[in-house]
């Protein structure tokens, strides 16, 4: 299967939806606590404004099918305590449940690694689900190392 990463249109807010709506099911099941079910994860409005932003990607088949999703944002840290950095934030990540563990991922990372050179970007910085077992595997497995842990301690 060839898989290509493009910018985001608005033909493909449907399908980012479904996929967005997928993730949000896994983590209500791992955190109800924090998460409820939903129905608007993403308006048309705030997908147009990523994608003219040039800051929502999908990654399609050779059929044109929208396999995986990605967000981002650029962000610029500086100041007194920490050296100057400019990294891309991966906000949102995720792959059609159909087509996990095919490698969309994986060139999803490829593609963000292209565009950290491209930009002249010090870092790709993400954060994960504590329960998401097998993303943090995955980040593992493609080099992401742990930066922080958060940690929250629930009153009964």
């Amino acid at each position: 299967m060839q898989i290509q990463i493009r910018a985001a249109m608005a033909r493909d807010y449907e399908a980012a939806v479904k996929i967005l709506s997928q993730v949000q099911d896994m983590h209500v099941e791992w955190r109800p606590d924090i998460y409820r079910h939903t129905s608007h994860l993403m308006s048309m409005e705030e997908f147009q404004q990523a994608a003219e932003d040039h800051t929502f990607f999908v990654a399609e088949n050779e059929k044109n099918q929208v396999l995986g999703i990605l967000q981002i944002m650029f962000k610029h840290v500086e100041g007194p305590a920490h050296t100057t950095r400019d990294f891309i934030f991966v906000d949102r990540m995720a792959v059609d449940e159909a087509y996990r563990g095919a490698g969309v991922g994986h060139k999803m990372f490829d593609f963000l690694k292209g565009l950290k050179a491209e930009k002249n970007m010090d870092a790709i910085e993400l954060q994960v689900n504590a329960k998401n077992t097998a993303a943090y595997e995955m980040y593992r497995k493609y080099g992401f190392t742990e930066k922080s842990i958060n940690l929250e301690l629930l009153e009964p």
